[in-house]
């Protein structure tokens, strides 16, 4: 997907979003220190993760500056209401970062950790990171037997109770 609009990357990000708080969502205040083994991410982890790596890395870069991320430790936000609100609140600031860009600017070149980049495909990697981690985010609750939104609105098994029978 090549990003030419910094408004219709806008709007689908937001949509991106959503779908990552319904899963945020249904977290359980008390299982926001669980981790499938010592040593790995903790869901407040992961939640801290995208919200720095967004603010501090992404948003950072596309205006032309060096990462700042530092980590994603319980210093950043602690218990369940603080970690939510800054999920929440480092996508505002990059927001309002991302909200500065000309469509032109979407086809510089940027700092990455890794190198320069052109700016829509390091915006397109965001997308990708936020993502992925949902992705985990969707397998620890499932780990945790917590009940986990459907991505689209429906199940595998509704989207196959609707679908035409084929033979096989």
């Amino acid at each position: 997907m090549e990003i030419t609009s910094v408004d219709s990357f806008l709007n689908y990000y937001e949509r991106v979003r959503e779908r990552t708080l319904r899963v945020v969502n249904t977290i359980p205040p008390g299982a926001m220190d669980w981790a499938y083994k010592p040593g790995k991410f903790t869901i407040a982890d992961m939640l801290r993760h995208i919200a720095a790596m967004e603010r501090f890395m992404f948003a950072e870069n596309v205006m032309l500056r060096q990462s700042s991320y530092n980590g994603c430790g319980k210093e950043l936000a602690d218990g369940y209401e603080a970690v939510v609100a800054y999920f929440n609140e480092m996508h505002r600031e990059s927001l309002t970062i991302f909200k500065t860009l000309t469509d032109a600017d979407l086809n510089r070149k940027c700092p990455t950790p890794g190198g320069e980049m052109t700016t829509w495909k390091w915006l397109r990697a965001m997308v990708e990171h936020e993502v992925h981690h949902r992705g985990e985010l969707y397998i620890y609750l499932n780990l945790l037997d917590i009940k986990t939104p459907p991505m689209f609105g429906l199940t595998a098994e509704e989207v196959q109770q609707k679908s035409l029978k084929r033979e096989v």
